[in-house]
C-alpha cells in the first residue's frame, strides 16, 4: 500500500491536505476534490485561535504527526527566523502562488517544527527487490 498527500489550496492560500491511499485521488480534479471538501469545513473544525507564544494572528495552525502531540503553529512574528517556517510565510502572503509548491514547503516546515521538538522524519526507504520467478512452469498450490 502506497500512502501521499493530495493538497487542495484555495485563492485565499487556505488548504486542506488529504490522504491518498494507493493513488485513489490520483484522478480527481481540484475542483471535484473541492466538492468533496469544502472550506466551511475546515473553518467548524478550527476555530480562530492565536498564537501560543505572542499571542498575535496566526497563519496556520496544524496538528503535528500521529501520536507526536506536537501543535504546529506558523507566526509571522514567531517564526520569521526560520527559514522553512519563512519560505512558507513568503508563498502563503504570496496572491501569485504555486500551489505545485505546497507539499514541499509543508513538509520541509513541519520537518523544522518536528526537529524543535526533537523529532527526525526517518528516511523513505525503497521497497525490496521482488525475487525473480521460478523459470518455466508454476506449479499450482494446495487448497
Amino acid at each position: 500500500m502506497s500512502f501521499t498527500w493530495r493538497y487542495l489550496v484555495r485563492p485565499d492560500g487556505s488548504f486542506s491536505r488529504i490522504g491518498n491511499i494507493n493513488g485513489s485521488l490520483d484522478d480527481i480534479s481540484d475542483e471535484e476534490l473541492a466538492r468533496l471538501h469544502p472550506a466551511d469545513r475546515d473553518e467548524e473544525e478550527q476555530p480562530d485561535r492565536p498564537c501560543s507564544r505572542c499571542g498575535g494572528d496566526l497563519l496556520l495552525y496544524w496538528h503535528g504527526p500521529l501520536m507526536t502531540g506536537v501543535w504546529m503553529e506558523l507566526c509571522s512574528a514567531c517564526d520569521a527566523h526560520r527559514p522553512a517556517a519563512r519560505a512558507f510565510i513568503r508563498w502563503y502572503r504570496d496572491t501569485d502562488r504555486d500551489p505545485k509548491a505546497l507539499p514541499q514547503l509543508f513538509e520541509d516546515w513541519e520537518t523544522e517544527i518536528m526537529h524543535a521538538h526533537g523529532w527526525a522524519r526517518a528516511p523513505q526507504l525503497e521497497p525490496p527487490e521482488s525475487p525473480a520467478p521460478p523459470p518455466g512452469v508454476t506449479p499450482r498450490g494446495r487448497g
